[in-house]
């Protein structure tokens, strides 16, 4: 289904994700900047598991919304990303990695799709932990500052994006693995 409420949820996901960006445009101190950003980004990554769950529990599961969620999830870590970048809070080659490990497995995908083997390179519980990974990470690095009083959320999101670029690579390579045999299959 094209307009469904989980469908919804993840097309305002995908209208929200350029406030992250506009946040920093703002005439405002970096401190509250942060704080909207980061704001902004916590709610926004938590229609992620509204539009999932609520696809599940009102049985409105669909191809196109199997096709969104995860373009919307791509988009808002590249956005993300590219601000943190710019801010000077993200390494270049972090970036890269990330962003270009997106753009391999989704053309991969697609790929495999096309040849009817999108069973190979299905999610992997690897993919899923390099998502958490930076899905925790980018909030931390948007905030910049000391959480609670205890939390350096510089260092505590530097290290967890560190960790998601290792869980990148890994996922990488462990589905270009399961698509080899496909690919040689089709290669001769």
């Amino acid at each position: 289904m094209f307009f469904n409420l989980p469908t919804l949820f993840t097309w305002a996901r995908i209208v929200a994700i350029p406030l992250i960006v506009g946040v920093f445009y703002l005439d405002l101190d970096k401190q509250t900047q942060n704080l909207f950003a980061t704001s902004l980004f916590v709610v926004i990554a938590l229609t992620d598991w509204l539009d999932g769950y609520l696809a599940r529990k009102l049985n409105q599961t669909s191809a196109f919304g199997a096709f969104l969620d995860p373009v919307a999830d791509k988009i808002l870590v590249c956005a993300a990303l590219l601000v943190l970048l710019e801010l000077g809070r993200v390494n270049a080659l972090v970036a890269l990695v990330i962003v270009g490990r997106e753009i391999a497995i989704s053309a991969l995908r697609e790929w495999m799709a096309q040849i009817g083997a999108s069973g190979s390179v299905a999610v992997h519980m690897v993919g899923k932990l390099k998502t958490t990974a930076q899905m925790i990470a980018i909030p931390f690095l948007l905030f910049d500052g000391v959480l609670f009083g205890l939390i350096p959320t510089r260092l505590w999101g530097t290290w967890l994006l560190f960790a998601a670029v290792v869980l990148t690579i890994w996922s990488m390579v462990y589905y270009l693995q399961k698509a080899l045999p496909e690919i040689r299959a089709k290669a001769r």
